[in-house]
């Protein structure tokens, strides 16, 4: 039995479940339209450099949590996934997450994305493991801020390793697929690394390097 770790933005999803919510929240006027689309953006194209200070774009992404009320922000969650994120959800996404439970293997989902907005696409992709940026809470409320490492780059080999040492688990025989090059400090890591509809970086470097392409468009 193997561990085989899924990427979720722009790999399982045809498309990318932060940028979304963001959208979302301009479109339902929610937030300030303008600006906050600028803003989301500009995070999402320093996010497909490689440049992104995660801390600074945390600070963006969680304010809206700590700015409305539970009930508000579950109603809006649950029209957020029909409307966005079920629409991308791609049927050879679900297909090589099935082969890999029909082989015994437990399936992870690890990203970046907070853990408010990944649990519930988690739970329809039929992923019980989930490694997500975790927003803090206090009480029951969200505070705006980020609870530990966020995993994002090589936060997401530190939190996996955590996560490995709490379930005794081993990267042997393990899996990663991703699309981004942001991954690449987990790729390096595991046994098998799988370049999912890869951005240009990534590519070269899986030719370079050897490692298996696919698609799952």
């Amino acid at each position: 039995m193997a561990l085989a770790i899924f990427d979720l933005d722009n790999t399982l999803l045809g498309g990318d479940s932060d940028y979304l919510w963001g959208e979302f929240l301009v479109e339902q006027k929610i937030v300030d339209g303008r600006a906050y689309q600028q803003a989301n953006q500009d995070f999402y194209d320093q996010y497909l450099a490689g440049t992104m200070d995660i801390f600074e774009f945390l600070a963006f992404q969680l304010k809206p949590l700590a700015d409305n009320s539970m009930t508000d922000l579950l109603a809006w969650r649950k029209q957020y996934l029909k409307e966005k994120i079920e629409p991308i959800i791609l049927n050879a996404g679900r297909k090589l997450i099935a082969h890999h439970q029909n082989k015994g293997d437990t399936p992870l989902i690890i990203t970046a994305t907070n853990s408010f907005i990944t649990a519930p696409i988690a739970e329809n992709l039929g992923i019980s493991n989930l490694i997500a940026t975790e927003p803090e809470m206090i009480d029951g409320i969200y505070t705006g801020k980020v609870e530990g490492t966020p995993s994002y780059q090589y936060g997401k080999v530190e939190r996996l390793e955590s996560w490995l040492y709490d379930q005794q688990l081993s990267l042997a025989g393990s899996y990663f697929y991703s699309d981004s090059h942001n991954d690449l400090p987990l790729l390096k890591l595991v046994e098998n690394p799988v370049a999912v509809d890869p951005d240009p970086k990534l590519h070269a470097i899986a030719k370079q390097q050897g490692w298996q392409v696919i698609t799952l468009r």
